[in-house]
């Protein structure tokens, strides 16, 4: 039961979260988004790291640890933020719904895993649903449109090969430990990436700060990073990669309820109906055999 509330939960707060990264993106920018959610996410989780010393395997696996916090934080998050440029939040979190399966490939392409031929039917048809969110317009993923879901569907391939990775080179460390390492090398990346492509990007935030940017930033950080990456974490602890990630069932659900009220977002049938073929592809994908 508590690996379930913790899916809903997660679910809940990372939907929440596409609404905030649509908020912060334009006064903070692209890297300063992911900056500012890594670096108070961290800040939140030092403390209990502090007070869970024990959680800190020796010697500390340096190189596992750069490798998840690239390719679950800093990466991934730069290129959501640099997708909902250009998209909306609602589409975002649909597209977001692709992670199972690309988890599943990633599983096939780096991690030994094998596909059976349900999953195979999944990820075609998962493909399919991608068609149909573009109107079959395969140009959108070659021309100016690929900032926007190309972007997206990277930060999903980002997400399917970290959690397998993690699984398999941090299963021993502890759960507030991998995800204060994540944090911290994924503010490293995002003020980097600041420096060389948005260095006025934080004096700007600095001077336009106001209720709503302030509440998207503690709900960014502390909420959508810190406290969902603990969740994400123990889930994939307790029960698999594959099951972690399914949260992206849930996700574009209460996502698209977060930008309709909250951004009044519009909903499209193309959405819809490509969300639902998106969901079908994942269950085939992550179905027990």
């Amino acid at each position: 039961m508590r690996v379930y509330v913790a899916l809903v939960t997660l679910s809940l707060i990372w939907g929440l979260s596409f609404v905030f990264i649509s908020i912060l993106s334009e006064p903070a920018g692209v890297w300063g988004t992911v900056f500012i959610r890594c670096l108070a996410g961290a800040l939140l989780l030092l403390p209990l790291l502090w007070y869970r010393k024990k959680d800190i395997i020796k010697p500390i696996p340096w190189k596992p640890l750069l490798i998840v916090g690239v390719m679950i934080a800093g990466l991934p998050w730069g290129l959501i933020a640099l997708s909902q440029t250009q998209i909306d939040s609602s589409l975002a979190a649909v597209l977001n719904a692709f992670t199972p399966i690309f988890t599943g490939l990633m599983g096939l392409l780096f991690f030994g895993s094998i596909l059976l031929k349900q999953q195979w039917i999944g990820i075609a048809t998962g493909f399919v649903g991608i068609l149909i969110i573009m109107d079959f317009d395969i140009s959108l993923l070659f021309g100016e449109s690929f900032v926007g879901i190309g972007t997206m569907i990277i930060a999903t391939m980002c997400y399917g090969f970290s959690s397998h990775y993690v699984r398999k080179h941090l299963k021993d460390a502890g759960i507030i430990f991998v995800t204060t390492c994540t944090l911290i090398v994924g503010a490293f990346v995002g003020g980097l990436m600041m420096i060389f492509t948005e260095p006025n990007q934080l004096p700007t935030l600095s001077q336009n700060l106001n209720g709503e940017i302030l509440f998207a930033i503690i709900g960014l950080g502390f909420f959508g990073s810190g406290i969902a990456h603990l969740l994400f974490f123990y889930l994939m602890r307790e029960r698999s990669p594959e099951f972690a990630t399914s949260v992206t069932y849930l996700i574009p659900i209460s996502a698209i309820f977060w930008g309709y009220f909250l951004l009044k977002e519009p909903i499209s049938i193309h959405m819809i109906i490509g969300l639902l073929v998106i969901l079908c592809g994942v269950y085939l994908t992550t179905r027990p055999n």
